[in-house]
């Protein structure tokens, strides 16, 4: 039965004058004037929610309910249910849209068989796509680097950009900004984001709030413009590019209250490692948090993305500042126009989504404040970002580190060991490294290659640097990553391109590089120096995230830094040193002094505003989506349908919807299914999905070698996340992951239960749940509580489902896992309250039935499980059906949110 669709229930929508003609509006004072709630009193972050359920309230997908629960918010203690939103857009990054894109190739095949228009399967809702993660720093330290690495990124990610390619110009309402343009935040920032958009719905043009999701955690740096948007996961996301709603639960609200103004020797930098120490502390996580007080005023908008930007690593779900004169301000001195920058003004402050700081006090969930003149230069490390360190306090902490134990994040080195060196021989020069060598010095990352104040402050520090006689030790591997191509035209502009590359920081590429592993290898003699020493190195980078083991697998202490102060461990080549009281080098003159070569706050101003211009920006972005020569000269095959080869190892057409019919058959019963694995507490999507690099010995290491792949060019399972051949075979393959179905055993193995002989062998997951396919044997899995924490990852869903598994029933869920399920057509159950399988007495060798599924199956109603063991005897138990939506239902019903999708655009 077709929902009823109920337009504008609250009589909401108006118009107002955008300066260039008249435009709807859903006016949230009209919810005020009906009594439904003090909005002007709400957080700026939840209004703009409020707006998206307003403006699209149909009674079904949306309804009265939530937007009367959501304009009723309750700072103290938001209720605990979960409400839709619409966002405007979404943005992907290369590595986690390629699936995205493939399932729509896959969708207009299916439309293709059942006789429909393919044409139809676009994008309902704009998608931008950045290519932004395949460059790696091979090549670096001469005007020679990007060439070569940009050669090297085409040649291993062909197929890829082929695939691509296609989709740029197969699909309507998606764009692929090419590679070596910039990274996908930057460029969001200074390009994709409008901050408000004129739509059209049943009555006309309408205005609404740019808001957004993107399938990266950093999606969150745009949350400095003004914008809700955060990361997601793929399935996700794709739900959103398909018109359909993202669930959330209702969010509290931390307001960070912000005063004063930053001394002049600080770095925004040093700010938001700040930040994101108090925020981690105070515990934020899932939460939004969003920045209020006469402080915010007087911050750069670069100031506020790099927070912005921070938000993962702070915990946070954004960090959130609203739309006010430095927003408009930003907008023109990037290129904007007028007209879009005066429909933003006349927008927000029509809709009380204009801040100032005259402005009524707001309710929040809780207060934290901060003084910005008592921020202090900082770095973060040498494993977590929220480990601030004070510049002033490094050696020392730099020497604690290194003897501190493993649990306390130090490195354990003997008092014997300290002392250790060796020596690095390379081309008949030598020098003598120790603990702490900086090996790896990079300005990289979206977090600070957006900011002109440090990025021209570290091209000033180079200034200087080279005018005192400094240079860098021979062994630093140094790399300038800029966020646009901008970056290098005001630098440029500046004259701060030629003093930079002195010191070996030449433009390696413009993407994501160091801060996401892409680093590239140390130079042989480096690296063999390393090793021979044993030596704890170092890198400094003005990146995020410093993990262990992320950056390079020679570098085991790694420090977030500005972009000066990465040139300035450059210099020093050492962590093991205090800047602030001793030299960091020494040339002709004697002695120098990081004081000596630090800019002054009035240089750094004075610099930008001569070397900024907003022509820049309207120049480099008015070719964003064809400035890239060798993209453009891609061959592929056009037409609306993809030609998916079969030999290929990287791009396959995914089998979910290989058998789609015209309409959805009844809701099958599970019947005779055997368990596929048996699962503790906190199983995260790390453990089930995909990830890392792909073990010669795994069946997806297999496959590859059955496909002519060498090892050495296995790749990893994130560069082949668009063939489902490799990925369902990396599902459930985590080393660390325990199956008691297997007892005694780590990894992803299991036991077959077709019969007693197949019982007594340890298999794969992939191969025994292939054996049960074959058998035509459905599979469930059996799990505890928090079942898929974690990163919200798209093939922790889709290689379940293809993995034939039919159902999962689990003591609890994370809410993100729990309806990826859902979209894919996997039925999540959950335990009676207080139980689980082991309370239950099952052991994962029952053949189980769940009885009650059927058409008559209702959102979050409760069936029957029944497990018969071998010897005859029964347990039954109730269990919730975890479908928590009638928009949910129709996904399921229908085998998940694609075939859904494909039949309702077979039917218009």
């Amino acid at each position: 039965m077709s929902p009823t669709i109920k337009f504008d229930p609250f009589n909401a929508r108006s118009t107002f004058s955008t300066g260039s003609g008249e435009a709807g509006i859903y006016r949230l004072s009209k919810l005020e004037e009906l009594g439904l709630g003090a909005i002007s009193k709400l957080p700026f972050s939840i209004r703009v929610l409020l707006e998206s359920v307003l403006r699209s309230c149909d009674g079904y997908e949306v309804t009265e309910d939530d937007v009367k629960a959501l304009a009723s918010w309750n700072a103290a203690a938001p209720a605990k249910i979960e409400i839709p939103f619409k966002p405007a857009r979404v943005v992907l990054q290369d590595f986690t849209g390629v699936p995205a894109v493939v399932d729509l190739a896959a969708m207009r095949a299916a439309m293709q068989r059942l006789g429909g228009d393919p044409t139809k399967i676009n994008p309902l809702i704009p998608a931008d796509l950045v290519i932004d993660h395949s460059v790696q720093v091979d090549s670096f330290g001469s005007l020679k680097a990007i060439d070569e690495n940009v050669e090297l990124e085409f040649s291993r990610n062909r197929e890829r950009y082929e695939f691509l390619r296609w989709g740029q110009k197969a699909f309507n309402n998606f764009r692929v900004v090419p590679p070596n343009v910039g990274i996908v935040h930057q460029v969001n920032l200074e390009y994709l984001a409008k901050g408000v958009f004129v739509r059209s719905d049943a009555k006309g043009p309408v205005a609404l709030p740019d808001s957004l999701v993107g399938t990266d955690s950093h999606t969150t740096m745009i949350n400095g413009l003004g914008v809700v948007g955060w990361g997601v996961g793929g399935i996700e996301a794709e739900a959103v590019m398909l018109g359909q709603s993202l669930y959330m639960l209702m969010p509290e609200v931390i307001g960070f209250e912000v005063t004063g103004e930053l001394p002049p020797s600080v770095t925004a930098t040093d700010l938001v490692l700040t930040v994101t120490q108090i925020l981690r502390k105070a515990g934020v996580v899932d939460k939004f948090v969003e920045f209020f007080g006469p402080g915010v005023s007087k911050m750069s908008l670069a100031d506020r993305a790099t927070i912005a930007n921070m938000a993962p690593e702070y915990g946070a779900t954004m960090g959130f500042f609203p739309v006010d004169g430095e927003t408009l301000n930003f907008m023109l001195r990037t290129g904007r126009t007028k007209d879009e920058v005066s429909l933003v003004e006349r927008y927000t402050k029509e809709q009380g989504l204009f801040r100032t700081d005259g402005g009524p006090a707001l309710s929040y969930t809780k207060t934290i404040s901060l003084d910005l003149s008592t921020i202090e230069p900082s770095l973060a490390g040498p494993k977590r970002p929220q480990d601030r360190v004070a510049l002033s306090s490094m050696k020392k902490t730099w020497q604690t580190a290194l003897k501190a134990p493993v649990a306390e994040r130090g490195f354990a080195i003997d008092d014997a060991k300290l002392a250790t060196t060796a020596t690095v021989k390379d081309n008949g020069h030598s020098a003598t490294i120790g603990h702490g060598a900086v090996v790896i010095a990079a300005i990289t990352s979206c977090t600070n290659t957006s900011n002109p104040s440090v990025m021209i402050a570290a091209g000033l520090l180079a200034q200087k640097a080279v005018a005192k006689g400094l240079t860098v030790p021979s062994y630093v591997k140094t790399s300038l990553a800029p966020g646009s191509r901008v970056v290098t035209d005001y630098l440029d502009k500046a004259g701060l391109t030629e003093p930079l590359q002195k010191l070996g920081f030449h433009t390696v590429g413009y993407g994501c590089t160091t801060c996401i592993g892409n680093s590239g290898p140390l130079p042989d003699a480096v690296a063999a120096a390393v090793v021979e020493g044993d030596l704890v190195a170092s890198a400094v980078l003005s990146g995020n995230r410093n993990f262990e083991g992320r950056v390079n697998p020679h570098v085991k202490a790694n420090y977030l830094a500005s972009p000066p102060l990465v040139v300035a461990y450059a210099l020093a080549g050492t962590t093991d040193i205090d800047l602030t009281t001793e030299p960091i080098g020494k040339g002709p003159g004697g002695d120098v002094y990081l004081k000596d070569i630090w800019p002054t706050h009035a240089e750094i101003e004075a610099a930008v505003g001569a070397s900024i211009a907003p022509e820049m920006f309207v120049t480099r972005y008015s070719r964003a989506f064809d400035d890239n020569e060798q993209w453009n000269k891609i061959e592929f095959a056009e037409g609306a349908l993809y030609k998916f080869e079969e030999s290929s190892t990287y791009i396959q057409e995914p089998p979910f919807l290989a058998d789609l019919s015209p309409e959805p058959k009844p809701i099958q019963p599970i019947a005779g299914a055997k368990v596929l694995a048996v699962l503790g507490d906190s199983v995260t999507t790390d453990h089930i999905s995909p990830a890392g690099s792909i073990a010669k010995s795994s069946p997806a290491g297999r496959y590859l070698m059955e496909h002519g792949v060498a090892p050495a060019d296995f790749n990893s399972y994130g560069s082949r996340r668009g063939n489902d051949r490799v990925m369902v075979r990396g599902t459930f393959a985590n080393i660390r992951i325990r199956n008691f179905l297997a007892p005694g055993t780590e990894g992803g193995v299991t036991r077959c239960l077709l019969s007693a002989e197949t019982a007594k062998e340890v298999v794969s997951i992939y191969d025994a749940a292939m054996q049960y396919q074959a058998a035509k044997v459905p599979t469930i899995i059996l799990a505890g509580a928090e079942y898929g924490t974690g990163s919200s990852r798209d093939w922790a869903a889709k290689g379940t489902y293809l993995l034939g598994v039919r159902a999962v029933i689990a003591a609890s869920y994370e809410r993100i896992h729990r309806s990826n399920l859902v979209n894919m057509g996997v039925l999540p159950l959950q335990f009676p309250e207080g139980q689980t399988w082991k309370s239950l007495g099952l052991t994962g060798e029952e053949t189980f039935e769940i009885l009650g599924l059927g058409d008559t199956l209702a959102p979050r109603s409760t069936v029957t499980v029944k497990a018969t063991s071998a010897d005859g005897s029964v347990k039954s138990f109730d269990a919730k059906v975890r479908i928590d939506t009638p928009v949910e239902l129709d996904y399921y019903r229908n085998g998940g949110i694609l075939h859904t999708v494909v039949r309702k655009l077979l039917k218009s």
